[in-house]
């Protein structure tokens, strides 16, 4: 992106808002920052132009320049563009920095390349997913480029369709206790990860469905700590389990794993899928390396399922040990026992 070109400017400025989840009209980049400038500096020389109100820093990255930055910030008030000046002052006496903001008309591509270059961003793709297309083809004419485009975006359509219809994720606040039709913490983690995992639609569309599930202090947090346009779906996932998961050490959620005891009248198979949940913390956590999870499940299953003796003898689970099968291969071994 060159600096000169206002219209790039613009552009880069409508993507950073868009990923980083800020209204476009309530929306600034700062050009020319020092990379040092600490955030409440910044902030505070921002709102020394009046018509921005309250600002704060939502997200920066690298410059044209090592010792420049540009900087995304969010405003409090709504952003009259004729009103904004082109720079602003540093307090301190610096260099201007440079202000853009969102011009109420965009500049129109105005030749094909452009064109189907700003399409292909919009849906996630890029010149070599078409290229890919075109490969088996001897010649790359205009027709069949727009073949191979509307190839793909059909593809990306439908994955998006089926996506929106697989995995809706239910809604969830972090408050506590759990309202009436949102998800506990523990739950919606678990299904915001099975979507991620399984979903092949594009960052971008994970990104969206997360933060579209979330209300109250779950929403705050992803805005404020995570208005990062690099940021994955897979980081909003860290940041809400950072800040509303359990604060027990790795070690404090082991010792708790060992205490685990089956329960009057509870299954084999649910008592080893509840120890699973306990045990997926306590890895997560560094309580437990992965490599050690197969024999410290064993164990932990030969200790605690004190209802379940005769089971655990037909199993031969002892005899095992040293070569323990992985949790899917000893829940199927359990079911079949549990339906004889």
């Amino acid at each position: 992106m060159e600096l000169g070109n206002s219209s790039a400017l613009q552009q880069e400025l409508l993507e950073w808002c868009n990923d980083a989840l800020v209204q476009p009209d309530h929306a600034l980049l700062l050009l020319d920052v020092p990379v040092d400038a600490a955030v409440d500096f910044i902030e505070s020389t921002v709102e020394t132009v009046k018509i921005f109100g309250r600002v704060r820093v939502c997200a920066s990255k690298e410059g044209p320049y090592k010792t420049s930055s540009l900087v995304l910030c969010e405003c409090r008030e709504t952003i009259d563009p004729a009103r904004v000046p082109s720079d602003v002052l540093p307090t301190d006496g610096a260099h201007a920095w440079k202000i853009v903001v969102v011009r109420d008309t965009e500049p129109v591509p105005d030749d094909f390349s452009e064109k189907l270059r700003k399409l292909l961003l919009d849906e996630g793709k890029s010149m070599s997913d078409v290229q890919a297309l075109l490969s088996p083809f001897p010649t790359s004419s205009p027709e069949a480029v727009i073949r191979a485009v509307g190839e793909l975006l059909e593809k990306a359509t439908k994955r998006s369709n089926d996506f929106t219809a697989y995995k809706r994720l239910r809604i969830f606040s972090g408050v506590i206790p759990t309202p009436a039709g949102e998800e506990t913490m523990e739950n919606w983690i678990e299904q915001a990860k099975l979507m991620i995992a399984e979903s092949d639609c594009a960052e971008k569309e994970k990104r969206k469905r997360i933060v579209e599930s979330l209300k109250g202090p779950a929403l705050e947090i992803i805005k404020e700590a995570l208005c990062n346009f690099d940021a994955r779906a897979s980081e909003y996932l860290v940041a809400l389990e950072s800040a509303f998961g359990t604060s027990e050490s790795g070690e404090d959620l082991y010792f708790a794993f060992r205490l685990l005891r089956q329960n009057s009248g509870e299954a084999l198979s649910k008592f080893l899928r509840r120890m699973e949940t306990s045990m997926t913390k306590v890895v997560q956590r560094g309580g437990l390396q992965a490599a050690q999870v197969d024999r410290v499940r064993i164990e932990q299953l030969l200790h605690g399922a004190v209802e379940s003796d005769m089971m655990l003898l037909k199993l031969r689970l002892r005899e095992r040990k040293g070569s323990p099968p992985t949790f899917l291969t000893l829940l199927n071994e359990i079911r079949e026992e549990e339906e004889k």
